[in-house]
């Protein structure tokens, strides 16, 4: 059982180190892209641990799994893994792993599902405050203008995604700001930060005890909006975006000595306005690669002894 208990230990000390080694690094606010990417390299990391010891303890506990698993294997690769010397442990932690990865997908389901009941809530709301006229078809165009008093907008996804901005936003952003606005929203689209937003949220539902799922959540709430700040960016420049951030905002208090919420915004815009240097093109692509090679450790673990006996 040395492979399975390998694998889950490998899976145990990356969720508990990684969140504290990124959380030390300085760089994701530069490249929060390369941010989201090293992230996700890192859960896939932690999960496929998890799943090939799940697969390897169950090959261990029952033949039938094994003759399914190690049907192309020749023989020597099989007894290479010496499966059948595990005792009963291998099958109880198969079955714990496998209710593990059911449960993360029982979270993920119901954060679709409440988020597809956010989204329709929103639309009703929206034909409440802004009801179509008999005979008018509902409108197609990406921009929406709501009636409001506070200075609000939000992006409404969906099969004809649109951006609902409020009357009072309107009067207040000014120049290319709506734009930006749109341009950040759009980014968020572009990217599907939403699913990002939704596996991290089930998997730090469904085990709030593991360090690197609750770090994934809100790291991922962080940097999806530092990287739609910079789509939008490019385009419109920080200045404009940073001002619109202030405009839409600023009578939420969050600005203040002490933000009531979301504490995020001031150093988005102080971010935008500082407008620290990127990391250079070949630092980039070594951080990418580096984060691409951490799934693949867990695969190297799993096939070392297959790879010796063939070797």
């Amino acid at each position: 059982m040395v492979i399975p208990l390998t694998l889950l230990a490998l899976g145990a000390v990356a969720a508990v180190l990684a969140p504290s080694l990124l959380a030390r690094a300085r760089w994701p606010e530069r490249e929060p892209v390369v941010a989201l990417w090293v992230w996700q390299c890192v859960v896939a990391g932690v999960l496929l641990s998890f799943a090939l010891s799940m697969v390897f303890s169950a090959a261990a506990a029952w033949q039938e799994v094994r003759g399914h698993v190690f049907a192309p294997a020749p023989r020597a690769v099989v007894e290479a893994y010496a499966l059948g010397a595990d005792g009963p442990w291998s099958g109880a932690l198969a079955v714990l792993l496998a209710c593990g990865g059911l449960w993360s997908g029982a979270m993920l389901t119901r954060e679709v599902r409440r988020a597809r009941a956010r989204r329709r809530r929103r639309r009703a709301e929206l034909l409440v405050r802004a009801p179509l006229l008999p005979g008018e078809e509902a409108s197609r165009e990406p921009l929406v203008l709501l009636e409001g008093e506070r200075p609000d907008a939000w992006w409404l996804a969906g099969p004809t995604p649109q951006l609902v901005v409020t009357t009072a936003a309107l009067r207040r952003l000014k120049g290319r700001q709506l734009d930006a606005v749109l341009a950040h929203e759009q980014g968020h689209a572009r990217a599907r930060h939403d699913w990002l937003l939704h596996c991290s949220s089930a998997l730090a539902t469904g085990f709030p005890q593991v360090p690197v799922f609750a770090a994934f959540r809100d790291e991922m709430h962080r940097l999806v909006e530092l990287a739609a700040d910079d789509s939008a960016s490019k385009r419109f420049g920080r200045l404009t975006i940073a001002l619109a951030l202030v405009e839409l905002n600023e009578d939420r208090g969050v600005f203040g000595p002490c933000p009531a919420q979301d504490a995020q915004l001031p150093r988005r815009v102080n971010r935008l306005l500082t407008a620290e240097p990127r990391l250079t093109a070949g630092r980039r692509l070594r951080l990418t690669a580096a984060a691409a090679l951490v799934p693949v450790v867990p695969l190297l673990v799993a096939f070392v002894p297959a790879l010796r006996t063939l070797g």
